[in-house]
C-alpha cells in the first residue's frame, strides 16, 4: 500500500503491484531510489548499444521509458539523464576516432566542409519536428512501425558492395544526401547510423569509410542533441537526480558505446550489416502489437 500525505492508503497500481512481487520497490539506497539506478542503468546500456549499433537508441529508449512509465515508475528527470547520455556517447566516438578527429585539423579540412553540408538537413528538417512534434516523437507506436523501416534499410545496405571511396573523395551532393538519411533518423526508430552507413555506401565509400564518415556526422547530431537537451534543462528549477547517479549513467553510457563501435566496425567490414535487420524486424511488431493491446 501507498502512504498518502495526510494518513490515507491508496492502492497499488497495476505496474506497482507487478514490480512489488519482483522485488523492485521504490526503496533508497544511499539517498538514491533503487527504481532510478535501474531505470538510469538500462537507459544508459541502452544508449551505448543503440546509439552506434543500427538499431535506433532514439527508438529503444522511447520504448523502455514507456516501459517504465506503464510500470508506475517514470523517471523523475528524464532531461538531465538525456544530456549525460549523450555526453557519454559523443565521448564514445571522440575516443573511439581520435585519430580521424585530429585530421580533419590537418590534411582532411575537407571532410569537415562535408559535415557541416551533411548536418544541414538535421538541422533544417530535425529541429522544426522536434520542436512542433515533440509528443509524437516519443511515440512507442511510432517507433514500432519505423523500426521495420530500420530493418529494410539494413537489408539494402547489405546488398550493396562495398565502394572504392574514401571521405575525403565525397563530393558534397553526397554528403548532402546522406545527411538526409541522417535527418530521417529524427523518428524514432530509424537508425541514425544505419541510415546514414547505407547511405554512405549507396554513395560509393568503403565499409570503414562509411562507417567513419556516419561517426564523425554523430557528433555535431549527437553534441546538438545534447545541447537542446540541456537548453531544455535550463528551464527546470532543480536537478531530481543525484550528481553521482548521472555521472554513473554518462560513464556507462560512454563504455557501452566504445565496445559498440568496435563490434559495428568489425561486422560492417565482414558484410554482416543485416544480422542487425532481423532485431528489429522483430522487434517493431513486438512494440506494436503491445501498444495496440494496452491502448
Amino acid at each position: 500500500m501507498i502512504v498518502a500525505p495526510d494518513g490515507d492508503c491508496e492502492p497499488p497500481g497495476l505496474g506497482e503491484g507487478i514490480l512489488a512481487e519482483l522485488g523492485f520497490t521504490p526503496r533508497l539506497v544511499d539517498g538514491i531510489p533503487n527504481m532510478a539506478l535501474l531505470e538510469i542503468v538500462i537507459l544508459a546500456v541502452v544508449q551505448g548499444v543503440a546509439e552506434f549499433l543500427p538499431i535506433s537508441s532514439s527508438g529503444h529508449v522511447v520504448v523502455i521509458a514507456a516501459l517504465f512509465d506503464q510500470l508506475g515508475q517514470p523517471l523523475e528527470d528524464k532531461i538531465s539523464v538525456n544530456v549525460v547520455l549523450h555526453v557519454g556517447t559523443l565521448l564514445a566516438v571522440l575516443v573511439f576516432y581520435w585519430r580521424r578527429v585530429l585530421r580533419l585539423l590537418g590534411q582532411d579540412r575537407r571532410v569537415i566542409g562535408l559535415l557541416v553540408v551533411g548536418t544541414l538537413p538535421a538541422v533544417v528538417v530535425g529541429l522544426p519536428l522536434r520542436w512542433h512534434f515533440h509528443q509524437a516523437l516519443e511515440s512507442p507506436m511510432l517507433a514500432g512501425f519505423m523500426f521495420l523501416v530500420t530493418g529494410a534499410l539494413l537489408l539494402w545496405g547489405a546488398s550493396i558492395h562495398s565502394g572504392s571511396l574514401d571521405c575525403r573523395e565525397l563530393q558534397f551532393r553526397h554528403a548532402l544526401a546522406i545527411g538526409a538519411f541522417q535527418a530521417l533518423a529524427i523518428l524514432p526508430g530509424v537508425s541514425r547510423s544505419g541510415a546514414t552507413i547505407v547511405a554512405g555506401l549507396a554513395c560509393g565509400l568503403k565499409r570503414h569509410e562509411a562507417a567513419a564518415f556516419s561517426f564523425l556526422l554523430a557528433i555535431p547530431a549527437i553534441g546538438g542533441a545534447g545541447l537542446l537537451e540541456a537548453i531544455s534543462l535550463l528551464d527546470q528549477q532543480s536537478c531530481e537526480i543525484p550528481a553521482r547517479l548521472l555521472i554513473l549513467g554518462g560513464v556507462l553510457s560512454c563504455l557501452v558505446g566504445l565496445v559498440s563501435l568496435w563490434w559495428l566496425v568489425r561486422w560492417l567490414a565482414q558484410g554482416r550489416l543485416s544480422y542487425f535487420a532481423w532485431w528489429v524486424f522483430l522487434l517493431g511488431p513486438v512494440v506494436v502489437a503491445w501498444r495496440l493491446w494496452w491502448s
